[in-house]
């Protein structure tokens, strides 16, 4: 399962930390952001994803992020 979404994300220090955040809730999934992009992409790699968690995440760290579409 692969989702993707916009965030607001814009240092590569904070995208190194959330991967790391997200890592600890996702021990076998994939995490990258593209702060290339114009929507700050975060991409997520797993079996199983809740976005739910995912956005919750984000936002309790000052950040905002919506699923793709």
């Amino acid at each position: 399962m692969v989702e993707v979404f916009k965030t607001n994300v814009e240092q590569i220090e904070q995208s190194q930390w959330l991967i790391n955040q997200i890592i600890c809730h996702i021990p076998n999934g994939m995490v990258n952001f593209d702060l290339e992009d114009c929507d700050k992409i975060l991409r997520v790699e797993a079996e199983s994803i809740s976005n739910r968690t995912i956005i919750d995440l984000l936002n309790k760290n000052g950040f905002h992020a919506e699923v793709l579409i």
